[in-house]
Order: structure tokens, then C-alpha cells, then sequence
């Protein structure tokens, strides 16, 4: 691995996250050695397709808060009954926030709900920094949702005089 990946994936916190062509979702994270684990399912973050994709693409940000790498990782889904499983999804419960009970509650309900603990795992030969990132912002238009209102002007009672 790379010293910018490696310090990336340590303090990453959020990772920006497609799968195929689809659009790319920012999930919260837990580093885990030279990988990331991610939590989806009922009840938790959405990310379509991820537990049953092979492949994603990741964009982590730097300090400054801008995209500073992207990289294809594998996705290995992690068995419930598995050691793996054991250790890091206490850990990732650890640090879920507003989760409601115990750490150990939050691991059973995963398990028993189907939620896909997945470890992303980038690859190396794909990894792309600066100034391979391209110039443009890599901003998309916002998705459409019913959770949009349109807003209407304020109401003046009195006429308002610019200066």
C-alpha cells in the first residue's frame, strides 16, 4: 500500500462508496488494518447492491476535506457465525452513534436482522491521487426525493428598502 492510502484509511471516518455505475453513497466507516468495514442493512445505512457486489469503487477525503483518493476495493462480506465477524463488529457497534442498547445488542440485531458487515478492500494497481483526480468537482446533481419541499418567498408585511 501507499503512505497516502494507508493514512487515508486510518483516519477515515466517511467514505464515499459506488457500486458499478450506480451513484456513490457516503457511508460511515471503521478502518480495520489496511481495509474498511461497513455496516448495511435494515435499520442501518442504505447502500444498494454493496452486500452482493464483488467490487466498489471508494473516495476517501483528506484532512482538508476534499477528495484526495479514489481506489477499487473488494467487498468480502463477513459470516455472522465467523471469527471475523466476532472481532470487528463489536468494535464497529462501538462506535455506531444514537445507537440504542448495548454495543453486544446492536452485533445480535445486525445478525439477526441480515445486515451485511463488508470489508473493502482496495486494490492497489487502482488506486488514483492527485493529480490523476481529474479537475473537475465530481459533484452530482442532487437525486430526487419526496423529502423535498419547496419553499416560498418570505412574507413582508412592510415594504423592504435595499441600501
Amino acid at each position: 500500500m501507499t503512505g497516502v492510502l494507508d493514512e487515508a484509511i486510518k483516519k477515515a471516518a466517511v467514505a464515499w462508496i459506488s457500486v458499478g455505475d450506480g451513484p456513490a453513497w457516503a457511508l460511515w466507516c471503521m478502518p480495520v488494518e489496511t481495509s474498511l468495514a461497513v455496516i448495511t442493512g435494515p435499520g442501518e445505512q442504505f447502500a444498494p447492491g454493496l452486500a452482493e457486489a464483488d467490487r466498489a469503487t471508494v473516495r476517501l477525503r483528506g484532512d482538508h476535506g476534499g477528495l484526495i483518493l479514489t481506489t477499487e476495493a473488494v467487498v468480502t462480506r463477513l459470516d455472522p457465525d465467523g471469527e471475523e465477524w466476532a472481532e470487528v463488529a463489536p468494535q464497529l457497534a462501538g462506535k455506531r452513534l444514537n445507537a440504542s442498547g448495548s454495543a453486544e445488542d446492536l452485533v445480535a440485531r445486525w445478525a439477526a436482522s441480515d445486515c451485511a458487515l463488508v470489508r473493502l478492500t482496495p486494490v492497489e494497481d487502482s488506486l488514483a491521487t492527485a493529480p490523476d483526480l481529474g479537475d473537475g468537482s465530481g459533484a452530482a446533481t442532487p437525486r430526487e426525493t419526496p423529502a423535498r419541499v419547496e419553499t416560498r418567498k418570505p412574507f413582508r408585511l412592510h415594504k423592504v428598502t435595499r441600501r
